[in-house]
C-alpha cells in the first residue's frame, strides 16, 4: 500500500474546503443560521402545531360548529364547562355551540385570512416596486406618489367601506386587506430594486437584449425573496389582528362560520357572568400565534441578513 506524499494530502484537503465552500450557498447558510436561533426555532414548531390544530384539530371533535345544545344555553351556559366526558374540550359558548370546533374554524381562518392576505400584498407590491424603481425617471414618480396618495388614506376605514358596499364574506376580506396592504412591499421592494438595477449582470441582462419585463422577473425579483420572505412573516401577524378587529366590530366573518376575533368579542361578552373559558381558548391561540409569527420572521431576518442585527 502507497502512503500518499505530504503535498498530495494538502492538496486533497484544499480539495475537499473547496468542495465544501463551493457546495453551501446563501440559502444553507441562512438555513444553518436560523437553525442556531432557539425562539425562532421554538416559534416554528408553535407555528407547525397551530397549523396541526387548524387545519386537522376538526377530526377528533365530538360537536359540528353549528349544533347547538339547547340545555347549555342562556342562564344554562355556566354548566357548559370544559370537559373530555361530555365531548366539549373547551366548554360550550352562550348559544351551546362546541367551542372546541369553533375554535379550530376560527384558528383556521384566521390563519388564511393572515396567510392569503399577505399572499396578495408581497406578490402586488413586489412587482409594483420593482417596475417603478427598474424603470425610474417619471414612471417611477407617477407610480410612487399614487402609493403616496394610497398611504394617506385611512387603511381601516377603506376596508370597512369595501364590506359594507360589496358585503361581509370571507373572500371580500381577503381581498379587501389584501389589496390595501400591499403599499408598504411596494416601497421596499422599489428600493431595493434601486441598488439591484445596477449590477453586473442585470447590466449584462440589458446588453445582450433581454426584455426588461423578463429582467424584472427573472434577475430583479429573485434578489428580493430574502427581504420579501422576512417582510410577509411580519405582515401575517397584521393581517391576523386587522382580520380579528374587523370581526370583532362584526364586520368580519359572518355566522355559522367564525374567527378568533369573533370568538374573542363574544367571550369578552360573557365575562360578566363569570364564563371565562369563552374567551381564554380563543385568546390562548390568538396570542401564541402572533408571537409565533414574530419570532420567526425575526429569525428570518437574522439568518438572511446577519449584518443588520
Amino acid at each position: 500500500m502507497v502512503l500518499p506524499d505530504k503535498a498530495t494530502a494538502d492538496g486533497l484537503v484544499q480539495a475537499a474546503h473547496l468542495a465544501e465552500v463551493r457546495g453551501r450557498s446563501l440559502w444553507a447558510d441562512a438555513r444553518i443560521r436560523f437553525f442556531r436561533n432557539k425562539a425562532a426555532v421554538g416559534a416554528l414548531i408553535v407555528l407547525t402545531l397551530v397549523a396541526i390544530f387548524a387545519f386537522f384539530g376538526g377530526f377528533i371533535a365530538q360537536y359540528e360548529r353549528d349544533f347547538v345544545d339547547f340545555a347549555l344555553m342562556g342562564a344554562n351556559q355556566t354548566q357548559g364547562v370544559p370537559s373530555i366526558e361530555t365531548g366539549h374540550y373547551f366548554g360550550t359558548d352562550s348559544s351551546g355551540r362546541d367551542l372546541y370546533a369553533r375554535t379550530v374554524q376560527g384558528t383556521r381562518i384566521s390563519l388564511l385570512v393572515g396567510i392569503v392576505g399577505a399572499g396578495v400584498a408581497v406578490i402586488v407590491g413586489t412587482l409594483y416596486g420593482a417596475v417603478a424603481g427598474y424603470f425610474g425617471g417619471r414612471i417611477d414618480s407617477i407610480m410612487m406618489r399614487t402609493v403616496d396618495v394610497l398611504m394617506s388614506i385611512p387603511f381601516m376605514f377603506v376596508l370597512i367601506l369595501m364590506l359594507v358596499i360589496f358585503g361581509r364574506s370571507i373572500l371580500m376580506l381577503f381581498i379587501g386587506i389584501g389589496l390595501i396592504s400591499w403599499l408598504d412591499m411596494a416601497r421596499i421592494a422599489r428600493g431595493q430594486t434601486l441598488t439591484i438595477k445596477n449590477k453586473e449582470f442585470v447590466e449584462a441582462a440589458v446588453a445582450t437584449g433581454v426584455a426588461p419585463m423578463m429582467i424584472i422577473l427573472r434577475h430583479i425579483v429573485p434578489n428580493l425573496l430574502g427581504i420579501v420572505i422576512v417582510y410577509a412573516t411580519l405582515l401575517v401577524p397584521g393581517m391576523i389582528i386587522t382580520e380579528s378587529f374587523i370581526s370583532f366590530l362584526g364586520l368580519g366573518v359572518q355566522e355559522p362560520n367564525t374567527s378568533l376575533g369573533a370568538l374573542i368579542s363574544a367571550g369578552a361578552s360573557q365575562m360578566q357572568y363569570g364564563v371565562i373559558w369563552q374567551l381564554l381558548f380563543p385568546l390562548f391561540f390568538f396570542i401564541i400565534t402572533l408571537f409565533a409569527f414574530f419570532f420567526v420572521g425575526d429569525g428570518l431576518r437574522d439568518a438572511l441578513d446577519p449584518k443588520d442585527r
